[in-house]
């Protein structure tokens, strides 16, 4: 099994790359089902592996001028600040065992699993579903709303401090269905606030886990391999038709954990 997780990290790379996202909606689930680690310690590691693939797959954006770092920065501020408080104060509160119905018991690390499989859903409405694209990236940056940008940060960080990810599978749809940005630059744009949300809530994880460095050195060299992938093959391939189908993939994934967390 083992064997199959890391070869899943490569794969966790190259969608980052190529999605600006995703990657790291697999991250927790190869880390908790596959390595068998608890949840809260897999949602710390997902920060880091997830935080680290992000900013190398960003540069390659950065160099083609296909994102956002203003954009980012407004996103980012807000979210960062909410992604450590929630890591740091708000998840120590929450008690490991929250309620009981029968022989049901919701606990901790099933409220985190439940709510990241919910999250999935709803986010892969928007993936799966075709939008007119912009095209012309100046006009799409000069008409940004900067202010409705600070407050889906705050939004976006609260969720990703939680579920602990990235939050590329979030603000990928955002990105483009609210701030209005072309899927190519919302692609290198989210790599630049995954990267920075991830590192910093990471942080706030420091100190309350035994951390494993070389599993964590392992999975974040292989997924750097996916990134180095996934950038020489994004030339010959086109975003928009990823796009509906790693919806797909991000709406039977998201119902799989849910099943698992919920029925069996």
């Amino acid at each position: 099994m083992d064997l199959v997780g890391y070869l899943l990290a490569v794969v966790i790379g190259l969608l980052l790359s190529l999605l600006g996202g995703g990657g790291s909606i697999m991250t927790v689930p190869v880390l908790v089902y596959i390595f068998r680690i608890d949840p809260p310690l897999a949602t710390a590691y997902s920060l880091l592996i997830v935080g680290s693939t992000s900013a190398m797959a960003s540069i390659n954006y950065l160099r083609k001028r296909l994102a956002s770092p203003k954009t980012a920065l407004f996103f980012s501020f807000p979210s960062f600040v909410m992604v450590f408080a929630t890591r740091k104060y708000l998840m120590p509160l929450i008690p490991e065992k929250i309620v009981q119905f029968g022989d049901f018991i919701l606990t901790k690390n099933g409220l985190i699993m439940i709510t990241f499989a919910v999250l999935m859903v709803l986010a892969s409405r928007s993936m799966i579903r075709k939008r007119q694209e912009v095209d012309d990236i100046s006009e799409a940056i000069r008409r940004l709303n900067y202010s409705l940008i600070f407050i889906e940060g705050l939004l976006v960080g609260t969720l990703t401090g939680f579920v602990g990810v990235g939050g590329g599978f979030l603000i990928i749809p955002v990105l483009t269905n609210f701030v209005k940005l072309p899927m190519k630059l919302a692609v290198g744009t989210s790599l630049i606030i995954i990267a920075i949300n991830s590192l910093i809530g990471f942080t706030g994880d420091l100190g309350k886990h035994s951390l494993d460095w070389i599993f964590l050195g392992i999975f974040i060299s292989l997924s750097l391999v996916g990134v180095l992938i996934g950038t020489t093959i994004s030339k010959r391939l086109d975003n928009q038709q990823l796009k509906p189908a790693f919806g797909w993939f991000t709406l039977v994934m998201g119902a799989w954990i849910l099943l698992k967390e919920l029925v069996f």
